[in-house]
């Protein structure tokens, strides 16, 4: 009796294990595509806040995906970098602008309040002034 409910257990164990496998059959499941980044940052224009906002990184078995993470990354730090020389460059073009304004320094200047011997001495101006 013992023997035959081992060779029963067997045997139930082998049909359940070729039912799960698949009987033996030669087909093989497809490999599942890997998660990629459905949405990249564009190309043909400069990054926006709303693209860096609508942007979600596929997620892998440990976490997210290191080469779309690095992309981004590196798209990001060259935009920034791009930024910030443009803002050096028209900050210093300001500046050089502002050192070498043409015009009599007196144009600059703010227009100093006459004193009362200056306006006594030249009746003439404040009457040209009121007009």
């Amino acid at each position: 009796m013992f023997w035959f409910l081992l060779i029963a257990m067997v045997v139930v164990v082998a049909a359940v294990t070729l039912a799960v496998v698949g009987g033996g059959e030669s087909e093989v499941l497809p490999d599942a595509a890997p998660e990629r980044l459905v949405d990249p940052l564009p190309v043909m224009r400069p990054v926006a806040r709303a693209d860096i906002e609508a942007l979600r990184l596929p997620v892998a078995a440990r976490g997210y995906r290191m080469a779309d993470v690095d992309d981004v990354l590196g798209r990001l730090a060259a935009e920034l970098a791009e930024r910030d020389a443009r803002i050096a460059e028209l900050e210093s073009a300001l500046a050089g602008r502002q050192a070498t304004a043409v015009g009599p320094p007196e144009l600059f200047d703010k227009p100093r309040p006459q004193s009362s011997s200056q306006a006594q001495a030249e009746p003439g101006v404040d009457e040209e002034r009121e007009r």
